[in-house]
């Protein structure tokens, strides 16, 4: 037997219906930010990710899935979507057509990381891209959007953690420091942390190694180095953040794993789903348009994991949708009357009615059974000694009551099932 690929999961019709509210709400949040959806391919050339992203991070070097199409192109499989969105931006030219854009994207990412729970090698973000401008209002409202999201799915356990890397000048300073601190002490450290001195020394405070954490405790932290102009740009979020009753706290240590990030950085953790507990994060990229080829224009964004936070949900034991119902179920007591059966179908979901009916020729008990089953409200019984005299039999499976309809005054029950 063939299975599904290890760390991909096929999404049942049972929980069909956690994705589409989950969805629902962040396209009503979207909306009333008045972020606009995009779609980008499910592929893309290896180089903007390479050059986006950075050669240097795990991502790129570790987890992709690359491969070269028949005309010898090196292809790759989204792994994220913020290099995808601004490559889209520059080809069709958006930034000279208004001054910002606001992305809404909801979309299948891969990358080939070691399967556990919350993670995934196929897996579906949501997220938000606000495209041309430095405001650091821009990034105080994706934090409150994505909290908000939260919120309204009924989590509770959340928690808000931000910081700034600064602009690019302070922060390589920085890097020279924490450079000078680590000498002498990264021979000690995971093999991990010793490439990432050479490569990417920020992601360092990223172990989990323990060593690596007990020499990074004294670490000296790029908060404290940073630039006027970074530290008053990071006040603001934190003021607007303030203004619209966010709880977060600052984590000094708070480094994303890509390279395209400048100034605000932040993520919302949950305490419900383990060691993978980021449920979002983003930050500004102010730098990412250029290295891709376009002119110099500022951003900032958002990506959210979808199984991750409805496997929150689930823990926490929210989002208990109710049970999903259908308008009507034709029972069929007579076999010869199918054609006439599926006709009445037809009328019926023509006039906007969910309408399911008998394939398999079941007893009328075990259709009873199947309109049960999928909650029907109402059942509609053909044949009989009603059909002989030119009628139906209409059950309201609420209230348990049922009634004789004429076969040709199908307009009543039409509108009984809708409460006219």
């Amino acid at each position: 037997m063939i299975k599904a690929i290890t760390g991909t999961k096929d999404i049942l019709p049972v929980d069909i219906p956690k994705w589409n509210y989950l969805e629902s709400i962040v396209k009503a949040v979207a909306s009333r930010y008045n972020y606009k959806e995009i779609r980008t391919p499910v592929f893309e050339e290896t180089a903007l990710f390479a050059r986006g992203i950075g050669e240097a991070t795990d991502i790129v070097s570790k987890e992709m899935y690359t491969f070269r199409d028949r005309s010898d192109l090196s292809v790759t499989l989204k792994p994220e979507m913020t290099a995808a969105v601004i490559r889209a931006f520059i080809e069709h030219s958006l930034g000279k057509k208004q001054g910002l854009n606001k992305f809404l994207y909801i979309a299948p990412m891969f990358r080939q990381e070691r399967p556990q729970a919350g993670r995934f090698r196929q897996f579906h973000q949501f997220g938000f891209e606000a495209v041309g401008s430095h405001a650091p209002a821009l990034d105080a409202e994706i934090i409150i959007m994505s909290y908000e999201i939260l919120k309204k799915v009924g989590l509770k356990d959340l928690s808000v953690k931000i910081n700034s890397l600064g602009v690019p000048a302070s922060r390589e300073e920085y890097k020279n420091i924490l450079r000078e601190y680590l000498t002498g002490k990264v021979k000690d450290m995971s093999e991990d942390s010793r490439k990432r001195f050479d490569t990417n020394i920020l992601r360092i405070f990223d172990s989990k190694v323990e060593v690596d954490q007990k020499i990074m405790e004294n670490a000296p932290l790029l908060l404290e180095h940073l630039d006027n102009e970074s530290l008053e740009h990071f006040e603001e979020v934190k003021q607007l953040l303030l203004a619209a009753k966010i709880p977060f706290e600052i984590d000094a240590k708070l480094v994303r794993g890509l390279d395209y990030y400048t100034n605000t950085t932040f993520e919302i953790l949950s305490g419900s789903v383990g060691s993978q507990s980021a449920l979002c994060g983003g930050g500004r990229y102010d730098l990412l348009a250029e290295q891709l080829g376009g002119d110099p224009t500022p951003g900032v964004g958002v990506a959210a994991g979808i199984e991750r936070i409805l496997l929150a949900c689930e823990n926490e034991g929210v989002l208990n949708l109710p049970d999903e119902e259908i308008d009507l179920y034709i029972v069929l007591l007579n076999k010869e009357l199918n054609r006439k059966a599926n006709e009445l179908a037809v009328q019926f979901r023509r006039n906007n009615l969910n309408v399911d009916l008998d394939y398999l020729s079941r007893s009328v008990k075990a259709q009873m059974r199947e309109a049960n089953k999928y909650n029907s409200k109402f059942v509609l019984l053909l044949g009989g000694e009603e059909y002989d005299r030119g009628e139906v039999v209409l059950k309201d499976m609420t209230k348990g009551e049922q009634e004789t309809i004429p076969l040709v005054s199908l307009d009543s029950v039409i509108n009984k099932i809708k409460g006219n």
